[in-house]
């Protein structure tokens, strides 16, 4: 995801009328997978693509298609995310970096990115939380997950208990990487205004 992404973000913001039909690919995918709910992708890819009869795709499993398919739609999200980070590196970096001598990309690699990045690494634990949530919509696909087992428990026992399980497996994994998104932001604030007062 991290890497497709930041493909995608990048092709979204290479400017010349050559390069117009990859960012018109790379706006309509962001704009396709973010617009269609995860739930309706995840049927067309586990059902739909196994539905065409294709050779290549008959041999794959259920865990592979809930895969693909929160690769697919979280790709969109987290390439919007690195495009505001992009978009928020002042264009006199660029300007800066052009002025030494380097390229529009080697600009783009060894000035801009690493400054973005920087700075999108909150949001992006906040999706990969988000992430970690959704994975709980793959049992759709017949997959036993968290969220699935304690459906079968509660249809075998009649004990709903294990829901609460479930969502507790949930939270252990999910609010530690909420506190260190936290301190990631709250590091970085700190820093900031460091810089600003020196």
């Amino acid at each position: 995801i991290l890497v497709l992404a930041l493909v995608i973000a990048v092709i979204r913001g290479v400017p010349g009328p050559v390069f117009f039909p990859f960012r018109a690919v790379a706006v309509a995918y962001t704009d396709l997978f973010r617009g269609v709910p995860l739930i309706l992708v995840l049927y067309m890819i586990g059902f739909g693509v196994p539905g065409l009869g294709l050779q290549f795709f008959s041999s794959r499993s259920d865990i592979t298609y809930g895969i693909t398919a929160l690769v697919l739609v979280y790709t969109a999200y987290v390439a919007e995310v690195y495009r505001a980070g992009i978009d928020s590196v002042h264009e006199s970096q660029a300007a800066a970096a052009r002025s030494l001598g380097l390229s529009r990309w080697q600009s783009l690699r060894f000035v801009i990115l690493p400054q973005a990045i920087r700075r999108v690494i909150p949001p992006l634990l906040n999706d990969f939380i988000g992430l970690q949530k959704d994975t709980a919509l793959v049992s759709v696909l017949g997959s036993i997950e968290a969220a699935r087992a304690a459906q079968i428990y509660a249809a075998e026992q009649f004990n709903y208990a294990s829901y609460v399980v479930a969502a507790i497996l949930f939270v252990l994994v999910t609010i530690p990487l909420a506190r260190f998104t936290d301190h990631l932001i709250e590091r970085d604030r700190r820093r900031r205004q460091a810089g600003a007062q020196l």
